[in-house]
């Protein structure tokens, strides 16, 4: 049962927000400097991603299209369904961060190791992955505009124009660019990816800041999150169940149903932190808790289901291939954070 590290370091993030939080003008500074880091991010998610290397899966297009169905239709379904634990079970503000939780795309790293320890189809997970950042670079936003509406943080042309700016010009010019400095961004992975995580942790800072100024975590009890814990944990115990035996029904082989499940379940850590911080503004540290929640939860299922299935009968043995430039990442950014 793995804890992620870099869970660690975003609660001790969180920690110092609430002991320190930012305040005028050191508030307006780190707004700033958060707002760029989120350009970057998406910069060099653009400039990792390989759509050459996405559009040849194409030839395996109802696997990618059954994993598309479940990250951004069973999911956000299951999001809204949870509507009816509000506010017996959940807080209005609990229940928009879960709901947000299941609009972003799935994970690629993460999904890829699993894939590859269950002894599944990796290049299939490959694809996968990258099918879901693309789509979820414009699918995520307009469906959090219009499931989430004006009550997920104030979300209006405002916060689409922001969303344009900050998110899918950096990602285009990242795209744009790849031919040029994708060598680059292959070579010097490692680093860029502390300054992926290193974006994300001021990211976390600065929405935990304002919520701290604002004083939104008055309104979050320990049962509250103990039960979102609980709703959290059963719809990633539904989306497991229907993925596996889904795939089964629809006829795919033993590998692709390991796909399937695993790049079918998981949410992107790495893509929605700065996502929720463009579309939540004052309110994105409430929004992204669950997703921090989620994040950890799913890598330690993942890793038992992983270990169960590469035992399975007749599993035949195999080795993740290692992805041509940029086809590792997509918009995660590594196991740890995507």
């Amino acid at each position: 049962m793995p804890i992620d590290p870099y869970i660690l370091l975003l609660l001790a993030t969180v920690g110092l927000a609430a002991l320190l939080p930012a305040r005028g003008t050191s508030a307006e500074v780190a707004s700033g400097a958060s707002t760029a880091a989120i350009a970057l991010l998406f910069f060099l998610y653009g400039a990792r991603l390989s759509t050459r290397e996405a559009l040849d899966g194409l030839r395996h297009w109802r696997l990618h299209a059954t994993v598309l169905a479940c990250t951004f239709v069973v999911f956000p379904l299951l999001g809204l369904a949870a509507r009816a634990l509000v506010p017996v079970i959940l807080t209005h503000p609990l229940y928009q961060g879960l709901l947000f939780l299941t609009l972003v795309p799935s994970t690629v790293q993460s999904s890829i190791a699993f894939t590859s320890m269950a002894r599944g189809n990796v290049p299939a997970a490959i694809c996968a992955g990258s099918f879901s950042s693309l789509v979820g670079i414009l699918a995520t936003p307009l469906l959090a505009a219009s499931l989430l509406g004006g009550s997920g943080g104030g979300f209006s042309a405002d916060s689409l124009l922001r969303i344009v700016l900050q998110l899918l010009v950096p990602f285009l010019a990242g795209q744009l660019l790849r031919r040029w400095i994708g060598g680059f961004v292959t070579r010097h992975k490692k680093v860029l990816g502390l300054v992926d995580r290193g974006s994300i942790l001021l990211v976390v800072y600065t929405a935990f800041s304002q919520g701290m100024v604002q004083g939104v975590w008055h309104r979050v009890s320990p049962l509250r999150l103990g039960a979102l814990l609980v709703v959290e944990a059963v719809i990633l115990a539904v989306m497991l169940l229907l993925t596996w035996y889904g795939g089964k029904a629809l006829g795919f082989g033993r590998e692709d149903r390991i796909t399937l499940q695993f790049a079918g379940s998981k949410k992107s850590l790495a893509a929605g932190l700065p996502m929720a911080s463009v579309l939540f503004g004052a309110h994105a540290s409430l929004a992204v808790l669950p997703l921090m929640l989620f994040h950890q939860m799913q890598l330690m299922v993942g890793a038992v289901i992983a270990k169960r299935r590469s035992h399975d009968p007749g599993a035949i043995e195999v080795s993740a291939p290692e992805p041509a430039a940029g086809s590792r990442t997509g918009v995660g950014t590594g196991t740890r954070s995507d």
